[in-house]
């Protein structure tokens, strides 16, 4: 059973009303996504800069793909992983950004429960792959430092693919029966103020007690965003501590810089997304909406620019392209 069966099957009670009626409720068949309604001058000037911002992730991410394929002195555990965490930050943008551009061109914000449940499916699914790809390049970092004789036997490229489709798997069951519950509640209001379909704000048009729902969705985000968190921080301790033991000055600053990108993208991603996810409902005051946009796009557009300014190689490497194209 491939991955939207699972999904059809998983969403389709949603389109009978007649399952929830005993309930005597008034059955959501869709949400208006209010965005940015409240800013009714800025419609055209928020659109272009969305646009800008999504053309630049995709050109940026994309650009890091290509010579990560094409350039050989590039072809190495970590630059691997950098291909792939590229492609993911395309695909995880891909799920809100073109919508909130529909949105705002368009001034149409109704988007159907079934809309609903598919974009928080995929937003929440690589969401969990992007934590765990991020332990696994904190891994690669860890190997290459604390183990620089034994990186080639074990970070070979058959450890890497099994890394990287083990990140972009590992959440789909848990992600599926999570948006499952959290869009079958009976719902109350139908104006989403969101951007996109999240967790948070839908549960604030849930009706009645949302607190066993709540429950399961911190204990995801323990799960899944918290655990990996902590595996990338234990592998940073035993980094530090491995560089503070190097005995030269040059070399505990290459050691430093070759990790110091992913770790700005790590809190980047982190920061904002503990935040929003951890802080109680009743205490988020639209606060939600800003901090989403740095962990589902700000996130991404300055992922090409850290890793180009902070790494030698990626900047040779786009030169090299720059170069080829131009003569």
């Amino acid at each position: 059973m491939n991955y939207f069966s699972i999904l059809n099957l998983l969403f389709s009670q949603m389109e009978y009303p007649e399952k929830v009626a005993e309930e005597n409720l008034t059955v959501m068949v869709e949400f208006i996504l209010l965005g940015f309604s409240d800013l009714p001058n800025l419609q055209g000037f928020l659109f272009g800069i969305f646009l800008i911002i999504y053309m630049s992730i995709l050109i940026g991410n994309g650009l890091i793909i290509v010579i990560t394929k094409v350039d050989l002195t590039l072809q190495t555990p970590m630059y691997f992983f950098l291909g792939n965490f590229s492609f993911l930050e395309i695909c995880y943008t891909s799920v809100t950004l073109p919508r909130m551009l529909t949105n705002l061109w368009t001034q149409n914000r109704a988007i159907s429960l079934m809309a609903c449940a598919i974009q928080l499916s995929f937003f929440l699914i690589l969401g969990v792959s992007e934590t765990f790809l991020l332990a696994a390049m904190a891994y690669d970092r860890y190997v290459a430092i604390c183990k620089p004789l034994y990186y080639p036997i074990i970070m070979n490229h058959k450890v890497c693919v099994q890394l990287v489709v083990g990140s972009w798997i590992t959440g789909i069951p848990g992600q599926l029966l999570q948006t499952y519950k959290v869009i079958s509640l009976p719902f109350c209001f139908n104006e989403l103020n969101h951007v996109f379909c999240d967790v948070p704000p839908l549960l604030k048009l849930a009706c009645g007690d949302t607190t066993v729902q709540e429950s399961f969705v911190y204990a995801a985000a323990v799960l899944f965003g918290m655990v990996p968190f902590l595996i990338i921080l234990g592998f940073y301790v035993k980094i530090i501590i491995t560089i503070l033991k190097l005995p030269l000055v040059t070399g505990r600053g290459k050691a430093f810089s070759t990790c110091s990108s992913h770790l700005i993208v790590v809190g980047l991603f982190y920061g904002s997304g503990i935040i929003t996810y951890l802080i109680p409902k009743s205490s988020q005051s639209g606060i939600e909406k800003v901090l989403s946009l740095f962990y589902t796009i700000v996130t991404p557009m300055f992922n090409p620019v850290i890793y180009s300014l902070k790494n030698k190689d990626v900047t040779a490497a786009f030169k090299k392209l720059l170069f080829k194209i131009l003569a």
